[in-house]
C-alpha cells in the first residue's frame, strides 16, 4: 500500500515536471522565433523520462541527444534535395532506422525527428540546432532527475518491464517488410489526398515500436484504443491553438490534456503526447488535422492486425500439417 502511494505521488510530480518542461521549451521557441524548438516528440520523451527516471530512455542521455540530431540532419538533407514522395519518405525513415540500429540507440522518437521536416516541407538548416535546445536541456534534466529519484523497488512490475523492453532497440527485423508496406500505403494515400499528416511523424514511431515489439508492446494488445487516444489529443491540440494561439500556456494545456487521455485509457503510449503538440508547428491547423490523424492511426491498426493474423496462421501451419 505504501509503495503504491509513493508511486502515485512520484507520477504526479513527474507529470507536473513534464508540463513545466514543455512550458520552458515553448517560451524558448517563442523568444527565439524558432517554432521547431518545440519539437513535438519532446512531450513524449520528457513524460517518459521524468515519470520513469530509471527507465530505458532515461538511462541513455547521450543517445537522447545524438540520435534525433543525426536523424534530423538526414531529414533536412533529404527535404532540401528531394520532393515529398515514396523515395524521400522511405529514404528518411530507412536512414533513421539504420542510425538507431548502428548506434544501438533506444530513442525511437528519433524517427519522427527525421521525418518531421519532410512532412512540413521545411528545409531550413535551423532545424537541427533547434532540436539540440530541447534535447540537451532534457538530457541534463534527466541525469539530475535520476540522481534525485528514489531507486526502483524490486520486483519491477510486469508493465514496467514491458515499457523498458519496448523502448529497447529491436533484436530482429523480420517485421520490416510489413512496416515498409505500411509506409508505402501511407505515402500512396498522401499522394491521393494531398494530406501529408495521414502519415504524421509520431505515427511512424508508434508503428515502429508496435511491429518491433509486438508480443509485449503495451498498446499492441489494445490497438483500437490507439486511434481514439491519438484523435482526442489531435482534436484538443487544434482547439487549444484555435482558442489561445500557439503560445506557451496553450502548449502546457495540450500536454496536460494528452497526459489525462493516457490516464483515462490506462495507456503508456508516449508518442501520442506528441500528436497534441503538432498543431503548434503546423500553419493554420484546422478540423482536417484530427480527421487525418484518425485515418492514419486506423490504417496502422488494421495493417498491424493483418500482420499479426498472418503470423499466427504461419505459426499454426506446421501443426495442422502434422495432424
Amino acid at each position: 500500500m505504501l509503495q503504491r502511494l509513493v508511486s502515485c505521488r512520484t507520477t504526479w510530480i513527474a507529470e507536473i515536471a513534464t508540463a513545466f518542461y514543455i512550458l520552458i521549451i515553448a517560451l524558448i521557441a517563442q523568444f527565439t522565433g524558432l517554432s521547431l524548438v518545440l519539437f513535438p516528440e519532446l512531450g513524449a520523451l520528457s513524460h517518459d523520462i521524468l515519470k520513469r527516471p530509471h527507465g530505458t530512455w532515461a538511462k541513455a542521455p547521450l543517445m537522447l541527444v545524438v540520435t534525433p540530431l543525426m536523424t534530423g540532419v538526414v531529414g533536412t538533407l533529404v527535404t532540401r534535395n528531394l520532393p515529398y514522395g515514396m523515395v524521400s519518405v522511405l529514404l528518411t525513415v530507412g536512414s533513421a532506422i539504420l542510425i538507431i540500429k548502428l548506434l544501438r540507440s533506444p530513442i525511437a522518437p528519433a524517427i519522427s525527428a527525421g521525418l518531421l521536416p519532410l512532412t512540413l516541407g521545411d528545409p531550413s538548416w535551423w532545424y537541427p540546432p533547434s532540436l539540440l535546445v530541447g534535447l540537451v536541456l532534457l538530457a541534463v534534466h534527466s541525469v539530475a532527475w535520476r540522481r534525485l529519484a528514489p531507486p526502483p523497488l524490486p520486483p519491477a512490475s510486469i508493465s514496467e518491464l514491458a515499457d523498458d523492453i519496448v523502448e529497447e532497440p529491436p533484436s530482429n527485423y523480420s517485421w520490416i517488410p510489413f512496416f515498409i508496406l505500411f509506409l508505402i500505403i501511407g505515402v500512396l494515400l498522401v499522394d491521393l489526398t494531398g494530406r501529408r499528416f495521414l502519415l504524421f511523424p509520431p505515427l511512424v514511431v508508434i508503428g515502429f515500436e508496435m511491429f518491433a515489439h509486438a508480443d509485449i508492446c503495451p498498446w499492441a494488445g489494445r490497438p483500437f484504443i490507439l486511434p481514439v487516444a491519438c484523435t482526442l489529443s489531435a482534436t484538443a491540440g487544434v482547439i487549444i491553438v484555435g482558442l489561445l494561439g500557439a503560445v506557451p500556456l496553450a502548449a502546457v494545456c495540450s500536454i496536460v490534456f494528452g497526459i489525462a487521455v493516457l490516464r483515462v485509457f490506462d495507456l503508456h503510449v508516449p508518442p501520442a503526447l506528441a500528436v497534441g503538440l503538432l498543431p503548434f508547428i503546423i500553419k493554420n491547423p484546422n478540423y482536417e488535422f484530427p480527421i487525418v490523424v484518425a485515418a492514419g492511426t486506423l490504417l496502422l491498426t488494421l495493417l498491424f492486425h493483418v500482420w499479426r493474423r498472418l503470423n499466427a496462421l504461419k505459426a499454426t501451419a506446421p501443426i495442422q500439417c502434422q495432424a
